[in-house]
């Protein structure tokens, strides 16, 4: 079975629809219109556009592409700073957490129009990103499932707890984990194709691929292309083997 998946995306708008392009150059190439395309998480926080990037995989998916999206863990962040009720609510440190710019929630905000003052009340911020955000933009977000797989793969934004069978992962390792997964080399079971962990290039470790190569640090964006556990890096000029 053929899959297209590409990595974190952190608000790049054009990197997106270029790597959208590629998948598709390759398609061409192939006749094949109906592999999935797996987006990995992370579509949200410190690029440019997160709003955009969010409008046009509604309007992909709305319009029947193929495309399957995960949850990342700032997919997850900007929903709880969202959704915590007050100054008291467990998710209240989260929703201060995210709204440092090394996170990239001040960045998110501003592709919907929201600027933040100097030590603002998250409370009061929050108050006018709902009033910004559409609500389609909320439910799509709320809509992410955790993982996509299939007979050789299995698609997740951060890893998997090693040792633990895939179907009873916990949510918090399957967007947040990291070295537990990453410096472990048993094999899963499943090619385990990931991101979450920014690399310098796209990475396969046999038992796992891992394809964040930086895109919230205004690194390229990486899409690849599997065929069984086989994967190949997909560039201007082609299929690069991985």
């Amino acid at each position: 079975m053929r899959l297209y998946a590409i990595g974190d995306i952190h608000g790049q708008r054009e990197m997106l629809r270029a790597a959208h392009a590629r998948v598709a150059a390759d398609r061409d190439v192939l006749g094949d219109m109906d592999a999935p395309l797996v987006h990995l998480g992370d579509l949200t926080d410190r690029g440019p556009d997160s709003a955009g990037v969010i409008t046009d995989l509604i309007a992909g998916v709305e319009r029947g592409e193929p495309w399957e999206v995960i949850r990342g863990n700032h997919d997850q962040m900007f929903l709880d700073f969202l959704n915590f009720e007050d100054h008291d609510d467990p998710l209240f440190d989260m929703a201060e957490f995210w709204l440092r710019p090394n996170l990239g929630g001040p960045a998110t905000l501003a592709s919907y129009g929201v600027e933040m003052g100097d030590n603002a009340d998250p409370k009061a911020v929050q108050e006018e990103a709902l009033k910004a955000i559409p609500g389609e933009h909320i439910s799509f977000l709320n809509s992410l499932p955790l993982y996509y797989e299939t007979e050789d793969l299995f698609c997740v934004h951060a890893g998997i707890r090693p040792g633990v069978p895939l179907h009873e992962q916990a949510k918090d390792d399957l967007i947040w984990i990291r070295y537990e997964f990453l410096d472990d080399s048993r094999d899963h079971g499943k090619l385990i194709i990931h991101g979450h962990t920014p690399a310098e290039q796209p990475e396969h470790h046999g038992n796992r691929v891992n394809l964040d190569t930086g895109a919230g640090y205004g690194r390229p964006m990486t899409a690849a292309v599997f065929e069984g556990r086989d994967a190949w890096v997909l560039t201007n000029s082609g299929r690069v083997v991985l």
